[in-house]
């Protein structure tokens, strides 16, 4: 199984509005969104230009399965936010976290040069918050009441990982390595 993250390109844009208005992906989302073609245009469009942010379509043997993205991109302070999501739920439960998660990590240590990697994740999301624990993201806070979604209040957990705690348990995991497009 070979795993990359490939730039998106205006061609992916309807397969990923649809992924993103699943509703078995959105419930693990801040939002539920309604998108349209020209939106997908616009988003597609601010993201090829802004240094804040990159976002990457996930690809398994070439075929396309979902996104991920860092966000807040803070060189001053070194740090950044990331989430991704399995768009293509047939892919979910295959172990591709601990590729993904592992090789985020050294792009953003290694090649960024950033210090601090956060995330984000519903509290009934016990499953992302054990992977994450996993691999060395702790558990920084948990925000009551922080979504409002579906009528009702969810609870998320702020999460990260620093640079020298990957450096101190990098090599008690085993990954492959990934292309990862600039």
């Amino acid at each position: 199984m070979s795993i990359e993250l490939k730039n998106i390109k205006r061609k992916d844009l309807e397969m990923i509005m649809t992924w993103r208005m699943d509703p078995e992906v959105t419930k693990y989302m801040y939002t539920d969104p309604k998108l349209d073609m020209k939106k997908q245009l616009d988003w597609h469009k601010r993201i090829l230009y802004t240094t804040t942010e990159r976002y990457w379509l996930i690809g398994i043997d070439d075929v396309p399965i979902g996104v991920l993205n860092l966000t807040e991109i803070d060189k001053k302070n070194k740090r950044c936010s990331w989430a991704y999501y399995i768009g293509d739920t047939s892919f979910r439960g295959r172990g591709i976290a601990r590729t993904l998660e592992c090789n985020i990590y050294d792009y953003v240590f290694e090649y960024l040069g950033l210090n601090k990697l956060c995330c984000e994740v519903f509290t009934f999301n016990e499953k992302v918050i054990s992977i994450h624990k996993k691999f060395g993201s702790e558990i920084e806070g948990e925000l009551k009441q922080h979504i409002f979604k579906n009528n009702q209040f969810y609870d998320i957990v702020s999460m990260a990982i620093t640079k020298d705690k990957w450096k101190k348990i990098k090599s008690e995991h085993d990954y492959e390595k990934i292309v990862i497009e600039e």
